[in-house]
């Protein structure tokens, strides 16, 4: 019995694939056109998108929000996930990315769940503390520009409620923070990140080994 986390071989991936992923056709149409984008290896794994879409599930959320959409993939996971009166506010820049996840929300029958907000994801943030809706998420996702994870984690711990859960993606960073060698600024800023939400009392923490990484924190 391993009393540590599993590393996954090629064919164990493969295993957990055949025996846990239950992907939607349109998640999975729209993941197989997000391969063809040139920056396609922004796109979530889609074990990762199913154990969010779990998370929201067991929080019972009506009120999400997440930090960079990308082609709208993790979006669609937490809307689906979310009942019919539930709401995400969605946070990019990018109009043309946007674009394709708006084409595939449509399609999904959800768009009337998620209102995307174009525009620099810490104006968004700053605009809905300054709209009194601080305290009142029940999910957030962040997955956007690293170098700005401190800042964004700060805002969306202001706006998501006391129980509400926190998760963020590409924590372990293809496992460049525990590689000394490397002192990219990104990396830096990740490694000093982590240690920060380690050291944070005012959340319940977990970092799981899913994908990228993806830090839990659960707002105390």
């Amino acid at each position: 019995m391993a009393n540590h986390t599993l590393s996954l071989t090629k064919d164990l991936h493969q295993y957990l694939i055949a025996h846990s992923l239950r992907e939607p056709s349109i998640l999975l149409a729209l993941r197989q056109e997000t391969a063809r984008q040139p920056l396609a290896a922004m796109q979530i794994a889609p074990e990762q998108g199913q154990f969010m879409a779990l998370l929201v599930q067991l929080a019972r959320a009506k009120k999400a929000l997440e930090i960079g959409v990308f082609t709208g993939y993790s979006a669609l996971c937490i809307a689906l996930a979310l009942p019919p009166e539930g709401q995400l506010v969605a946070c990019d820049i990018n109009q043309d990315y946007t674009a394709i996840a708006q084409r595939y929300w449509a399609m999904a029958g959800v768009s009337n769940r998620i209102l995307l907000r174009l525009g620099p994801a810490l104006d968004t943030l700053e605009h809905l503390i300054r709209a009194g809706d601080s305290n009142s998420f029940d999910f957030a996702f962040i997955d956007a520009d690293k170098s700005n994870y401190p800042q964004y984690y700060e805002q969306v711990l202001q706006l998501v409620r006391p129980g509400g859960l926190i998760a963020i993606d590409n924590v372990l960073w293809s496992g460049r923070v525990a590689d000394q060698t490397v002192q990219d600024r990104r990396t830096q800023v990740l490694r000093r990140f982590n240690q920060a939400l380690y050291q944070d009392q005012r959340i319940s923490l977990s970092m799981v080994p899913i994908a990228d990484g993806l830090t839990l924190a659960l707002k105390k």
